[in-house]
């Protein structure tokens, strides 16, 4: 008959007792049976069958394709629910975060930060790196009630005199030059004034924005370095 493996990943067997067998695979739930059996039987052989998953959600939030929430069945790692559901919309952002609880255990990524409430833990990685398998220790096995979130691309914005006006993503970079910015934009009209640009940079926790003054004339000139323009 079927027995549950409960909650610590234990299956309690009539004289064989509790057998630990999470994260094993089939075929050595079935060895660890045989060596039990043997003192209770000669050539003992054993089959074991799983006939349910209990499922357990992973929730996909925000630029997926397919964004929703799914059922995490046996072990499954971050590439394969991601190849499974699509992956990310043209427009997202090159990097995800995991949130994972605290009951789960701490996510086993560098740079995991804990919440305040001491509930969570998340961390962010560069799809880049995930894709090409630049770092396969990021490619983590995904716990039930992990929250794996992505949000639209960052942006960075031109106004002014320039050929294109409006947002430009960053992708995969974690900044853009200035030089940068305005190849994309088409260059400077003819009515701009390079030597008093300025960079409007967001101030973190607020809604105000710092001043940086740019003289690209200089940088074009090469007498002063490219300026790193970052999101927003």
């Amino acid at each position: 008959r079927p027995y549950l493996i409960d909650g610590d990943g234990i299956i309690n067997l009539p004289q064989l007792g509790r057998i630990p067998v999470s994260g094993l695979t089939v075929e050595r739930v079935e060895g660890l049976l045989v060596e039990r059996m043997r003192a209770f039987v000669q050539r003992p052989q054993a089959t074991v069958t799983i006939v349910q998953f209990r499922s357990e959600p992973v929730f996909f939030v925000g630029a997926f394709k397919a964004p929703g929430i799914y059922p995490l069945q046996g072990r499954r790692t971050l590439v394969e629910v991601l190849s499974t559901i699509g992956g990310l919309q043209p427009n997202a952002s090159r990097r995800i975060k995991i949130t994972r609880r605290k009951e789960m255990g701490s996510l086993p990524l560098p740079g995991a930060i804990e919440s305040t409430d001491g509930k969570t833990t998340s961390a962010e990685i560069s799809m880049g790196s995930l894709r090409e398998n630049v770092n396969p220790a990021e490619d983590i096995a995904l716990q039930p009630f992990d929250v794996i979130s992505v949000e639209r691309a960052e942006m960075v914005y031109v106004n002014g005199e320039i050929g294109k006006i409006g947002g430009f993503e960053l992708g995969e970079r974690e900044s853009i030059s200035v030089v940068q910015i305005i190849s994309l934009a088409g260059g400077l009209s003819r009515d701009a004034m390079p030597a008093k640009a300025r960079i409007l940079r967001p101030v973190l926790n607020s809604s105000r924005r710092s001043e940086v003054p740019v003289d690209i004339t200089r940088i074009l000139a090469g007498k002063d370095n490219d300026f790193p323009l970052l999101p927003n």
